[in-house]
């Protein structure tokens, strides 16, 4: 049977690294699985794979969308196991690699089916977002779905924004409609999640940052600052240095925010991950050298 190998973890840990050297060692593709990688222009921030890595192994969902598109994880499970199905005509295995949780979940648990949101709705929506906040938007979730409003988190907007889309679509409670479907695939997944010894993943993610900076991110954020109520922006990176843009912070504070909202979401993501229990775990700081073995073992024995 055709199997996708899932590999996962929080930022900064090495997943690219081995997701490329997997691939080439299988003959494979990589479908990322990064909810900010997707986007056009944006290479620095979401450490995207670099034009000459993606030159040595095809990568898939990296780049392909403009900032201002909507974007949602059910469109993302359905355009990846339409993709996948033509990837397993040339390939046995594919590897999916990221850390954006909920897009994981889409491509092997499977997304609520939800009604279809009204494309004046949905600007009608963003033009209220940009004029006033999202507060008022919060109250009107809060008053529709109390159950919900206290379960989102409050300061991501397309979260809050896209609730408040289905109550109003719908005529229900968006929670009456999350199911948590388990949907069946034509394909069996086999997960490896990469994680490191505290101090070592947050050295990595601090010297990550430093080196992202080296590489031009405050150029390529500023760029993007005309466009920073867009929710593809309202990531971390970019809005630490809105705030340094705007006067409110010195480069210095922005840098070490983007160091501290960095280390705060590694440990949002493994806490997330860590409820799966159908992930098989490596410690990258002590055995880097079992992931190949242990891929391989893994693929052999649950053939």
């Amino acid at each position: 049977m055709n199997t996708l190998l899932v590999l996962l973890g929080p930022t900064g840990v090495g997943k690219t690294e081995w997701s490329i050297r997997l691939a080439t060692t299988l003959r494979t593709s990589v479908v990322s699985a990064d909810s900010r990688q997707i986007y056009r222009g944006m290479q620095i921030a979401t450490a995207a794979p670099t034009a000459a890595e993606q030159q040595q192994i095809p990568h898939y969902f990296v780049g392909t969308l403009s900032p201002e598109s909507y974007y949602s994880a059910s469109a993302y499970e359905q355009e990846v196991l339409t993709l996948l199905e033509e990837l397993f005509v040339q390939h046995p295995v594919v590897i999916l690699s990221g850390g954006s949780m909920m897009y994981i979940d889409a491509v092997c648990k499977g997304m609520d089916e939800l009604p279809t949101v009204d494309e004046t709705l949905r600007q009608e929506l963003q033009e209220q977002y940009k004029r006033e906040g999202l507060d008022p938007i919060r109250q009107q979730l809060k008053m529709l779905d109390p159950l919900f409003y206290n379960q989102v988190d409050l300061k991501n907007p397309q979260r809050v924004i896209h609730a408040l889309e289905i109550c109003l679509m719908s005529g229900k409670p968006y929670s009456s409609l999350r199911t948590n479907p388990d949907k069946k695939r034509a394909f069996r997944i086999v997960k490896i999640g990469f994680t490191r010894d505290r101090e070592d993943l947050y050295d990595r993610i601090n010297r990550r940052v430093d080196a992202m900076v080296l590489e031009g991110l405050v150029e390529e954020a500023r760029g993007f600052y005309p466009m920073r109520h867009l929710n593809a922006l309202n990531t971390v990176g970019y809005k630490e240095l809105f705030r340094y843009f705007d006067g409110d912070w010195s480069l210095e504070q922005a840098i070490d925010k983007i160091k501290q909202h960095s280390r705060n979401y590694a440990r949002k993501q493994l806490t997330w991950f860590r409820r799966d229990k159908a992930v098989h775990w490596v410690n990258l700081t002590d055995k880097e050298q079992d992931v190949m073995a242990l891929a391989s073992s893994l693929l052999e024995r649950e053939q």
